[in-house]
Order: structure tokens, then sequence, then C-alpha cells
């Protein structure tokens, strides 16, 4: 009895001196690499966004590595990030210059870190029509965006040809199609083209479990969500989200409705919405003037669509378009489709 009593005693003493010896060297010596995420984590996002840095800062830093040979993975978290950043649309970005400052970016808008693995791949998908001006600024911004993130991606860009009504939703199904394509992607990010993040730590990829809704935060709404239910702007899905809810609704000409289907389509196809943090997830919208009222289509419209009864019958599984070209610019990929036009409820 008197020994196992010691033997407790012995092995309690044993556990506090390791413990007391393990404090130590984490803080003396600073968190090792399976710590360190952990122990980081909460210090390292940056929210003063009285204080912002441009979307360039650092970039030189990473340079081509001598063989892909001895080349090792990213770090789980990019060096780069700087938090909140300047977004300005006073002065038009050419062409040109845009290449010249994402020298790394190749044919097609391709990118992948030139001195790691990235650990991720995403496709970027911008539904498009005769809307140079703002394409410029956001490939301005969006390319080193993503570069500071280490991750692989290329922008596509899926035009709308001929005088129907915009329909923003089928056009992304067909960017979905034609992206999965050329790449396993990880993650499909559908973003609108007139909307800039303003913090390199909204990550462009995808959450493991659930649909992301990324843009939480527009200046247009003052930094809040129009309405509970609103999915539009900007989202990430993986494929396999993206096929679980059958895509996108292929139905919605013009009156921007889409984004109340597809968020019931991710509900009824059990998954739920899950946000970035909206002191992360801010977004300048091109061209913002001050209005009383939020004109269209950004009010949210009405819907004669029952999505309970169409989302299995409306979508991927129903797509149907003629791809007319298919052409890799310097700083993106276009895919230009005939998309027909069905007048609502005709």
């Amino acid at each position: 009895m008197f020994l196992s009593r010691m033997e407790n005693h012995c092995f309690l003493l044993f556990v506090f001196v390791f413990q007391a010896i393990f404090i130590v060297i984490l803080y003396r010596s600073g968190p090792s690499r399976v710590f360190r995420g952990f122990v980081e984590a909460p210090q390292v996002v940056v929210v003063d966004y009285s204080k912002p840095h441009d979307v360039y800062t650092n970039l030189s830093l990473f340079t081509r590595a001598p063989s892909e040979d001895t080349m090792p993975y990213c770090s789980a978290q990019s060096p780069v990030l700087v938090g909140p950043l300047t977004i300005t649309f006073k002065v038009l970005p050419s062409e040109r210059m845009i290449i010249k400052r994402n020298p790394f970016v190749q044919s097609g808008g391709h990118y992948r870190p030139p001195h790691c693995f990235a650990r991720y791949k995403s496709a970027i998908l911008v539904a498009y029509r005769n809307q140079e001006k703002k394409l410029r600024h956001l490939l301005y911004y969006i390319h080193p965006f993503l570069q500071r993130q280490q991750l692989s991606y290329t922008i596509y860009l899926i035009q709308q040809v001929g005088t129907g009504s915009f329909n923003r939703a089928k056009l992304l199904n067909v960017g979905v199609r034609e992206a999965m394509k050329d790449e396993e992607w990880d993650c499909l990010v559908l973003h609108d083209i007139d909307l800039v993040p303003e913090n390199d730590y909204n990550l462009y990829i995808c959450d493991e479990y659930y649909p992301k809704h990324m843009a939480s935060a527009i200046d247009k709404f003052q930094y809040t969500l129009p309405y509970k239910s609103f999915f539009g702007g900007v989202s990430a899905l993986t494929p396999e989200h993206y096929m679980k809810m059958n895509g996108f609704p292929n139905t919605y000409w013009g009156d921007g409705g889409e984004n109340d289907d597809i968020a019931t389509r991710i509900h009824l196809a059990g998954m739920k919405i899950v946000r970035t943090s909206p002191h992360i997830g801010r977004y300048r919208v091109m061209d913002y003037k001050e209005e009383t009222e939020i004109p269209d289509p950004w009010r949210r419209p009405p819907s004669q669509h029952n999505t309970r009864k169409t989302w299995k019958a409306d979508g991927m599984n129903t797509l149907q378009f003629r791809l007319l070209s298919r052409t890799k610019h310097p700083l993106y990929t276009k895919i230009t489709v005939d998309i027909g036009y069905v007048p609502p409820f005709s």
C-alpha cells in the first residue's frame, strides 16, 4: 500500500516536471512548426483599415526556385499577407502595365508560385459581358491578391454573346464545366466583376464541408448583409458542393434573383452556408455612388421561381450552350458562349 502511494506521487511529480520543461522550451525557443498555427493564428489577422497596404507589397520576395526537384511545399500561411489593402478606381490601369507587374502569370491567366508547390488550386470564374474597364480594375488587384496567398489559380472569363438579358448563373455553370476540363480544382470561386477584396486574409480557398459566402461585408451595403439569405458577390464551393446542389439555376435572366435560389438549393441539398467574418470579407464595389436607395440588381428581387420543385431539374444536369471560342489571353482565359435566350415564364 505504501509503495503504491509512493509510485503515484513519483508519477505525478514526473508529469509536473515534464510539463514545466515543455512550457519553458515552448515559450523561450518559440513555438514549433506543429504548434505555430495554433499559437500565432489569432494574432496575425489585421483589421485596422486606417493603415492599408499596396496590393503589390513584398511580392518581389517571391523568386523562382533553382529547381522543381528541390522546391518545398508552400508554408501553411503565406509570409507576405498584410491584411487591409489600398483600393482605388481613380486611374484605369492598362493591360500592358498589369502584365508587367505580374511577371509570373502565364498565358491564360494561370499562376503557380515560383518558389514553392501550392497547397491549394482555385479556379476564379467571372461572368462577363462588355465590361472592359471593370475587368481591368479587377485584374490589377486580383492577380497580386491571389499570389499573396500562394495559390495555384487560373482566372476564367465567361462571356455571353447576343442581345438577350444577362444570365450570370448560367454563365457560371458554363465556367465550371469548362474549367473542370483543365484541372481537378480544389475550389471554385464565383466572382462578380465589379467587386474587389480589401483584405488579403480573405483566403480564396473553400470550406471543407459547406459552401462559403465570401463577400460578407460590401461597402455598398455599409459593410453588412443586405438580407439574411444573400449569397451574391463572391462565393467559394468545392466541385463536390457544386454538383451536390446541381450547380446554379439556368433560368434567371437579368433580374439577379438567382442569389436566393442558390441559397435555397444549398439548404435543400443538405448543406448550410458558412460566411467569411465581416471584418475580413470586405469588398469595394466599382463606380460606387452614394444613393438613398439600393438600386437593382442589389435590391432583393421578387422571385416567381419555386426552387423546391425546380432545383433538381434546373442546373448542371440540364445545362445547354454553344461554345463559340476559348482563347488564352495574357491575364485570363476567355470562354465565349451562346447560352440562348428564353424569356422568363414565357
